[in-house]
């Protein structure tokens, strides 16, 4: 049992956690160099390699002999962006140490410090390291100081490696034994396991990734899932090398697999505790769930449709599949009166929502529109009652509401100080509230507001890297739902409310927000043989009008002369005409206008 060790990678996109798993796997000799054919391993995905991101987080043990002992190294590597934190704050509870990995030219970054955070809540030894020594621009020194002044971690203590050369990979590993505790043991009759990820398998269903914090699991044996309620039988139990490997059983303190035949990854959800007694009947009693379960919430929403109408089909079964992998994917059916039957998705962020629409595009053959994505909002009616919703169509008419609330968010960020005064004043057109700045150096600065999700949703951090040269990192959790003046702001084509293009607004950006969709919409529909007012309202008031002139036949081009009279009279008739056809006539929004105003970054 002493010689265990769990411990994961934490750091920033980019810093070189992936390209460390690497090496591990290569010192230890989990993997031979043959069976190396590429880099990131442990980044399973085509669409992880092409992007050199990681989006699920990875399990392997490894073992390797030290000091004339062998040890079992669990390693977790965990994603880097702030979409994923929540897989990223699962990994850490199942270990006791965390590798924090800085790289050595860029210095630390806004996800770094958010990680850093989490890891120390969690009670985490960590062991600070600095990456890609080997690069021209590599300043060890300055980001020794650096990491001292933010995180208060003595220069001694870190060690300089490059990842992609090998350099002191070894002393990483030696450092993980002296310094990361084994797993504590509990003596009790209770068997209990963390559920830190869970995947779908097309062969075995459901695997479970966990970490057993007491107890003994192995094949046969019936569980319980205590926050699902599910009960269920063990197939199989295994390791990861880093493919499946099956077992006998696992131990109090390892980490492995658990397969349970179960078809649905929603009854056996990160962060659920399973859980068995000896002698007891699962079904009829309960355990004390592990501490720190919550359920993952989606913050962004978004429609997504078929370009073709009659692949609606294929984008259900597509959707279906792809939840039974992806937890935090939420979808309902949604109709549109311009994009026809789609679906409602909710997703975790922006990168969440773009990965899942490339994955679906790409693996199951889609040509796939996506609209704007939105936030969620919580409402009290007059009635006391609480709706939460996600569709501007679902906001009850304004004698019903009482207030609404939105989400509202914590926001850190990294930045050279020449460019502070750009990004403050960028926060504050967004209704960012200050709350902190604090000097890492003499270089960069920590900004700390807090903000409406809303305002940061669709083009927040384009600007941002925009604004400061790329040289901008950000990094943001959820606060809570605050009280805003919020309204719903609709869209009228010839007097008729167009639903698709409703949203939910802060009344102060109202009237701007109103005025772009109504010029964008003139240039894009087509004139008809009548006058079409192109209106922005809040319940019953215009804010903002556009009109886009009839067409005008020329009734008096055969005229060759005579009194004037003979002329208006002729006119006269072709305005009342005019205003006839207004009152009947009929106005096709085509699709391209609404994919103009919906599309995101358009």
């Amino acid at each position: 049992m002493k010689n265990i060790r769990n411990f994961c990678i934490i750091a920033h996109i980019d810093h070189g956690k992936s390209t460390l798993a690497d090496r591990f796997l290569e010192v230890t000799g989990t993997l031979s160099s043959r069976e190396m054919k590429h880099g990131q391993m442990l980044d399973t995905m085509d669409i992880e390699q092409e992007r050199g991101i990681t989006i699920k987080l990875q399990p392997v043990r490894m073992d390797w002999n030290h000091g004339g002992k062998k040890y079992q190294l669990n390693l977790i590597d965990t994603p880097g962006h702030v979409d994923f934190s929540y897989e990223v704050s699962r990994s850490l509870a199942a270990c006791e140490g965390a590798i924090l990995v800085v790289d050595a030219s860029q210095g630390i970054q806004a996800q770094t410090l958010a990680n850093c955070y989490m890891a120390l809540e969690n009670n985490l030894t960590i062991i600070p390291v600095l990456n890609k020594i080997d690069l021209p621009a590599a300043e060890p020194e300055r980001r020794a100081i650096e990491i001292e002044n933010a995180l208060g971690i003595s220069r001694d203590e870190i060690i300089c490696i490059s990842a992609k050369e090998g350099t002191n990979v070894e002393k990483v590993l030696e450092r993980v034994i002296e310094k990361v505790p084994p797993p504590k043991i509990v003596d009790d009759d209770e068997t209990k396991a963390l559920i830190f990820d869970s995947v779908y398998d097309p062969y075995k269903g459901i695997v479970a990734y966990v970490r057993l914090m007491q107890g003994h699991l192995e094949r046969g044996q019936k569980i319980k899932f205590l926050n699902t309620k599910a009960v269920t039988d063990i197939i199989e139990v295994g390791c990861f090398k880093p493919k499946y490997k099956a077992l006998d059983g696992l131990d109090s303190g390892e980490v492995g697999y658990i397969v349970t035949g179960m078809k649905s990854v929603a009854d056996s959800r990160v962060g659920d505790t399973i859980w068995r007694k000896e002698g007891v009947n699962v079904k009829e009693s309960d355990g004390t769930p592990l501490p720190g379960y919550k359920r993952v919430t989606p913050f962004v929403y978004a429609g997504i449709f078929c370009t073709e109408g009659e692949d609606y089909p294929l984008l259900r079964d597509a959707l279906e599949k792809f939840s039974l992998n992806d937890s935090a994917l939420t979808f309902e059916p949604e109709h549109s009166g311009a994009l026809g039957h789609g679906f409602r998705c909710g997703f975790l962020g922006l990168l969440h929502l773009d990965i899942v629409q490339e994955r679906l595009e790409r693996e199951y053959n889609l040509d796939l529109i996506v609209t704007a994505p939105s936030v969620s909002y919580e409402v009290l009616q007059s009635d006391g009652t609480e709706l939460r919703i996600s569709n501007p169509s679902e906001l009850p008419e304004p004698n019903y509401v009482q207030e609404i609330r939105e989400p509202w968010m914590k926001v850190e960020i990294l930045v050279p100080k020449e460019y502070i005064g750009a990004v403050m004043k960028l926060l504050n057109e967004r209704r960012g509230l200050s709350k902190n700045v604090q000097y890492l150096d003499e270089q960069r600065v920590n900004v700390i507001y807090e903000i409406p999700l809303a305002s940061i949703v669709v083009d927040f951090y384009d600007e941002l890297k925009s604004i400061s040269s790329g040289y901008a990192s950000m990094s943001y959790e959820f606060l809570e739902f605050r009280v805003g003046d919020l309204v719903r702001l609709d869209i009228l084509v010839h007097h008729e409310r167009i639903d698709a293009l409703s949203i939910i607004i802060h009344r102060s950006e109202a009237h701007y927000h109103g005025g772009v969709v109504c010029k964008r919409l003139k240039e894009i529909i087509p004139k008809a043989q009548f006058e079409i007012p192109l209106q922005a309202a809040i319940g019953g008031k215009i804010i903002a009008r556009e009109t886009i002139g009839s067409f005008r036949k020329d009734v008096t081009g055969y005229l060759y002369g005579g009194d004037v009279s003979r002329k208006n009279k002729l006119l006269d008739k072709q305005k009342k005409g005019k205003k006839r056809m207004k009152m009947f006539g009929k106005v096709e929004v085509p699709q391209k206008a609404f994919l103009a105003v919906l599309k995101k970054n358009d």
